[in-house]
C-alpha cells in the first residue's frame, strides 16, 4: 500500500488532539470520583481539635464543650481544690494515675497542663454516664472523704477533682484526660497533644 500524498502531520495532529481531550475527559471523570471518597465535612469536624477560650473561667467553675461527640469538661480548680488532692491518695484506686487514662504530660497529681486547670472527658468509666459537678458538698450527703468532685448518679461512683476515681466503686478507671495544648494565656485546643505543631 503506498503512503505517496498522505499527509502523516495531519494525523499525528488528530492522534494528539484525541489523547488530549481523552485525557482530560478522564480527569474530569476522576475528579468527582476521588472527591467522593474523601470524608464529608461533618465527619472532618468530628474529630477536629476544638479550640476553649478560658479567659472569663472564674475559679471554682465548670465549662462544658463537645469534642470527637464527647462531653468535656474544662475547671478552674481553686488553692484549696488543689491542696485537698494530696490527701485522698488513700481513698482513690489509681491515685498516681498509672492506668493510661491521661497522656504522658498529664500523668502528675493534678492530672493536668496547669495545676489549676483541668480537663477531662465528661464520660464514667464504669458504664458511660456522665457525672455531676460537685465541687462542694456537705460530707453527710457524699461520705467524710469527699472533698468535691464528680459524682455518677447512675451507679454511684465518685471521682475528685483531679477525675480520679474513688476505691470501691463501680467505676474501674479514673476519667480520661483527653489530648490538649495551650494554644495561648488563655486558650485550650482540646484534641491535639502538648508539643504538636
Amino acid at each position: 500500500m503506498s503512503t505517496d500524498g498522505v499527509d502523516t502531520s495531519r494525523r499525528r495532529f488528530l492522534t494528539a488532539a484525541a489523547s488530549v481531550v481523552g485525557g482530560i475527559g478522564a480527569v474530569y471523570t476522576a475528579v468527582p470520583f476521588l472527591a467522593s471518597m474523601q470524608p464529608s465535612a461533618r465527619a472532618q469536624a468530628a474529630g477536629a481539635p476544638v479550640e476553649v477560650d478560658i479567659s472569663k473561667l472564674e475559679s471554682g467553675q465548670k465549662i462544658n464543650v463537645e469534642w470527637r461527640g464527647k462531653p468535656v469538661w474544662v475547671v478552674k480548680r481553686t488553692p484549696e481544690m488543689l491542696e485537698a488532692l494530696p490527701g485522698l491518695d488513700g481513698t482513690r484506686a489509681d491515685p498516681a494515675s498509672n492506668v493510661p487514662q491521661q497522656p504522658d504530660y498529664a500523668k502528675n497529681a493534678s492530672r493536668s497542663i496547669k495545676p489549676e486547670i483541668l480537663v477531662l472527658v465528661g464520660i464514667c468509666t464504669h458504664l458511660g454516664c456522665s457525672p455531676t459537678y460537685r465541687p462542694e458538698v456537705a460530707p453527710e450527703d457524699m461520705g467524710a472523704d469527699w472533698k468535691g468532685g464528680f459524682f455518677c448518679p447512675c451507679h454511684g461512683s465518685k471521682f475528685d477533682l483531679a477525675g480520679r476515681v474513688q476505691s470501691g466503686v463501680p467505676a474501674p478507671t479514673n476519667l480520661i484526660v483527653p489530648p490538649h495544648r495551650y494554644v495561648g494565656e488563655s486558650v485550650i485546643l482540646i484534641g491535639e497533644d502538648q508539643g504538636a505543631a
